[in-house]
């Protein structure tokens, strides 16, 4: 995205924004893509605590995944009424403050020590090219491996298996005792998510090189071709149903016991909570097989952006929204209800937060010692969305095919190839 030309401000402007800004009433309209079920729940806490804290909430939800919003947004930039507020993550983030049309919120940053506070992984993101232009709301464990606890039980399991050999055989006496090994939803990002929590598990070095640095031998190496042949054992442990099925269809079929596994991140936790599912006697949790025998950690944060605002109202709504999200009490009360950890390194888990949200952040330390954390590809932490899109095409037609593993990497390098 090239960038633009920063509109210019006048003197007298800022004069009356200055003057104007003791008078503002704190105002906002947040755009995002959580328009139902916990997620919902967990964007309406933060209005609550905004509209208590004395603004003026308004919310813009577009469902769907992240390019949904990324194109309200586009059209919105193009309209000329950008929202104050958006929904943003990873190298978007980037891409968006490099228009100059993103707002500067470094002043409210410095005085609110968020550098000391925030996530190291995280920082990066949310200063791209010094300025502070949106502030995290969580952090999001992608690489969750979610089973039944009847169904291992069943099938006489102790233990969750930890490297990928260990769960093949797992799920080979799952189907010989007639329950479905793996439960998956048949959308592309839900495929991506499958596909980048194997690889994971397969090597972090390839992970890194393929799916963060686009390295197009990595894409298409033995290594890639290795875990497509991991997928493809998947695949024939899936009902035949999953085709288009969304994503909680499959968690409850875990949760339930129709199912074994479950791969997908722990937004899951609230709406297992929701249904009212119980860790340990509905479902249980750990992080996806590692065949190297480290801990591994696909991350991902949802964030808010801040886009420039003429209107004196908006630009002090932006400061609320933004302190708002950044204070513990928020982190916390977002967080047992969306099912991650927050994105402040001091703010200490309670009983509130479910046992898996505890074990998260045990494993994200673990694994930050293990230099084997990673952003997460399918959920737009690692590479700008046309790469993300590109690839997901072809895992997904992977998936719903009988295309060869040697083949899918080579056509994954390709799409990426002619995104460039």
């Amino acid at each position: 995205m090239k960038r633009t030309t920063k509109l210019g401000i006048t003197v007298a402007a800022i004069a009356i924004a200055v003057s104007g800004a003791a008078q503002a009433e704190p105002k906002t309209n947040v755009l995002h893509q959580w328009h139902s079920g916990a997620n919902a729940d967990a964007i309406n806490k933060l209005g609550d605590m905004y509209t208590a804290a004395g603004g003026t909430w308004n919310q813009t939800a577009v469902p769907g995944h992240t390019s949904n919003t990324i194109a309200r947004l586009r059209a919105d930039v193009i309209s000329g009424t950008p929202p104050s507020a958006v929904q943003l993550k990873g190298p978007e983030i980037g891409e968006w403050a490099n228009t100059g049309l993103t707002a500067n919120m470094n002043d409210l940053a410095a005085s609110e020590g968020w550098e000391d506070v925030v996530a190291p992984e995280l920082v990066s993101v949310m200063r791209p090219d010094g300025e502070w232009v949106a502030v995290p709301m969580n952090i999001h464990r992608i690489d969750w491996m979610w089973a039944s606890k009847s169904a291992m039980d069943t099938v006489g399991a102790t233990g969750l298996p930890k490297t990928w050999p260990e769960f093949n055989e797992v799920a080979e006496k799952m189907m010989a005792a007639g329950i479905i090994p793996v439960a998956h939803g048949g959308q592309d990002w839900i495929d991506g998510t499958l596909f980048e929590i194997v690889v994971q598990g397969i090597s972090t070095d390839l992970f890194r090189k393929a799916f963060v640095e686009l390295d197009l031998d990595a894409l298409q190496s033995a290594e890639m071709q290795s875990a497509f042949d991991q997928l493809r054992l998947m695949v024939g442990w899936m009902d035949e149903a999953f085709p288009g099925r969304g994503w909680e269809e499959p968690l409850n079929m875990m949760a339930k016991g129709e199912a074994g596994f479950y791969f997908h991140g722990d937004w899951a936790i609230g709406t297992m909570n929701a249904a009212g599912y119980e860790y340990g006697k509905d479902y249980l949790c750990s992080g996806a097989p590692m065949n190297s025998g480290e801990p591994g950690y696909i991350l991902n944060s949802d964030s808010v952006v801040f886009f420039k605002q003429n209107d004196p109202d908006y630009v002090e709504g932006q400061k609320l929204l933004a302190s708002t999200i950044m204070t513990p009490e928020f982190q916390k009360v977002f967080n047992v209800a969306k099912g991650s950890i927050p994105a402040r390194m001091d703010v200490e888990l309670g009983d509130d937060f479910n046992p898996c949200q505890h074990l998260n952040i045990k494993d994200l330390k673990a694994a930050a010692d293990a230099g084997t954390v990673v952003r997460s590809m399918a959920h737009n932490m690692a590479v700008p969305e046309k790469f993300r899109k590109a690839m997901f095409t072809v895992i997904s037609e992977f998936i719903t095919s009988d295309m060869s593993s040697e083949d899918a990497a080579r056509r994954m390098a390709e799409s990426v190839i002619n995104e460039y």
